[in-house]
């Protein structure tokens, strides 16, 4: 997946209010359930049908590390996902989002005007609307490039130009060379 995107996820992971499954038999069983049977679970993970059933009566206990990736992130993106989508439609509608991020950071703007890329550590509060952009765009499989631009829109009109109280005539934000991006809602 994308820097971005990962954060977003982790970010809406913490509003779960159980912990999801952590064995690999009980990961299983649970994507066994939601997905309606073994063999579409097998198709999932890339794994044969009867490995699956293997894991679900516990004969298994440990599984590569390649799939244990697999596997626990399969479960997170289905775990409570009527919470994941409350927490999703709060932000969107009236929380915002919060992030930290430490970055080069940049932005063309009229000549005379400093504008030199440099390595910045902001924690802001995104509004609503962008935190619902964020989401959308997330949903629909936008690229990492694309999210990125958002935020840098974003940024671009809550720190730069502070809610339109200064830096009007800034054209574009660059927001490059990301070292740490953290999202809480």
């Amino acid at each position: 997946m994308s820097l971005i995107g990962d954060g977003l996820n982790k970010a809406v992971q913490k509003a779960f209010t159980r912990p999801a499954p952590k064995s690999a038999g009980a990961q299983m069983r649970y994507l066994v359930k939601q997905l309606g049977g073994t063999k579409a679970v097998a198709q999932m993970l890339r794994i044969s049908q009867r490995t699956v059933e293997r894991y679900v009566k516990d004969q298994i206990k440990k599984p590569r590390p390649d799939l244990a990736g697999r596997l626990d992130r399969e479960v997170k993106a289905r775990w409570q996902p009527q919470i994941r989508a409350r927490a999703k439609a709060k932000a969107a509608s009236t929380g915002g989002i919060m992030i930290d991020v430490r970055a080069r950071l940049g932005y063309t703007a009229p000549i005379g005007s400093t504008d030199q890329d440099r390595i910045r550590h902001l924690t802001l509060a995104l509004p609503p609307q962008y935190a619902a952009r964020l989401f959308d765009a997330q949903e629909q499989g936008a690229s990492d490039d694309r999210l990125q631009e958002i935020a840098a829109e974003a940024l671009k009109e809550v720190y730069f130009q502070d809610g339109g109280r200064r830096a009007g005539s800034l054209d574009e934000v660059r927001f490059t060379d990301i070292e740490h991006l953290e999202f809480e809602l």
